[in-house]
């Protein structure tokens, strides 16, 4: 009979059940995703909830309670206020794209150098997108209410999202002490303790690093573009500021969208959009983003390049979005595994 070492038996048994864990990973992706979401939403509101907590100490369920109240009617008034006026701007955009873009403002476009030689076939291309777009987008409009009724099935997340989070709230000191319990006490216990305090500063500086930067970025480009008036400024400060939470292609999207929406319009002034988009990447990314981000998700430029190509091509845009915070706690865990493990290392030599 054939004999197998153990230990060969030992490393099959091993690979078996890593590959058996990523076929679970990826059959439950979009539970994971949800969890994910909501352990973020808890950070985003884990300060307001430890600010309430302040004043009313020791009674952590009515902090939450009191924090979700408060956010409830937040959105309600933005729901009524803003909502409102930025959906009115996206129905007017969409219908009259189509009809701006097939006008002679096309032909007036600045263009660098090097494609003024095919300016006209680009504006040919531009006209016969235009033709099919306007074809096709109020058909699309019309259609918005069955849409939105057969994808009722969006709306469940949005809901658990909230209720996941506030249950990550209450019992997250709780869950965190089971996990430390989980192992047995000696270095491996100090060494999981240490991980989860790590990965714990990483995820509350960056969702507070996020959370200010994109409401920084909605309020720069607000101000810009109602004293330059620009046309749909509100809609167009709000992507900009939505688009801040997808890292290094959010914010050029922005301005690429910004820069057709008001060429198309013939409001011009391009040049002055992409000074201020500069200055302000400037002043953001050497400034505002060092300081907000200084507590451990530094990462090199070609880290965060390769991570957010990385997530986009696992999972989309979710995934260019938990690429950075990803990576950052594969960073801690690395570098606090190492120091352990060069400690023990030292004592044993």
């Amino acid at each position: 009979m054939l004999e197998i070492d153990d230990r060969a038996l030992r490393v099959i048994w091993t690979v078996f059940l890593f590959g058996l864990l990523l076929a679970v990973v990826y059959f439950i992706r979009e539970t994971i995703l949800l969890f994910a979401v909501a352990i973020f939403f808890a950070y985003m509101l884990s300060p307001l909830v430890g600010l309430v907590e302040r004043v009313m100490p020791k009674r952590r369920n009515l902090a939450l309670g009191l924090v979700y109240v408060l956010l409830i009617g937040i959105l309600v008034a933005i729901g009524f206020q803003v909502i409102p006026t930025i959906a009115e701007e996206a129905s007017s955009l969409a219908t009259r794209f189509p009809s701006l873009l097939a006008t002679a403002k096309m032909t007036k476009i600045p263009l660098p150098s090097w494609l003024e030689p095919i300016r006209a076939q680009l504006v040919s291309a531009l006209n016969r997108e235009a033709v099919n777009l306007e074809a096709s987008i109020v058909p699309f409009i019309q259609q918005t209410g069955a849409r939105l009724l057969s994808g009722l099935s969006y709306i469940l997340p949005i809901i658990l999202v909230p209720i996941l989070a506030f249950f990550f709230l209450k019992d997250g000191e709780l869950i965190r002490v089971n996990l430390i319990g989980a192992v047995e006490a000696g270095h491996d216990r100090t060494m999981v303790e240490l991980i989860l305090e790590d990965v714990h500063i990483v995820l509350k500086s960056y969702m507070r690093a996020l959370v200010l930067l994109a409401l920084a970025s909605f309020i720069a480009w607000l101000i810009f573009l109602s004293l330059m008036r620009y046309p749909y400024e509100l809609l167009l400060a709000g992507l900009a500021g939505m688009l801040e939470f997808i890292p290094v292609f959010g914010p050029a999207a922005a301005l690429v969208i910004m820069l057709i929406v008001c060429a198309v319009s013939g409001s011009g002034g391009l040049l002055w959009i992409i000074v201020f988009w500069s200055c302000y990447r400037v002043f953001q990314d050497y400034v505002l983003n060092p300081y907000l981000m200084s507590a451990g998700v530094e990462l090199h430029p070609l880290l965060v390049l390769f991570a957010v190509l990385a997530g986009n091509s696992i999972a989309g845009v979710p995934g260019m979005f938990f690429s950075i915070p990803a990576m950052a706690i594969l960073k801690t865990i690395y570098t606090r595994l190492r120091v352990v493990y060069g400690r023990r290392k030292f004592v044993r030599a």
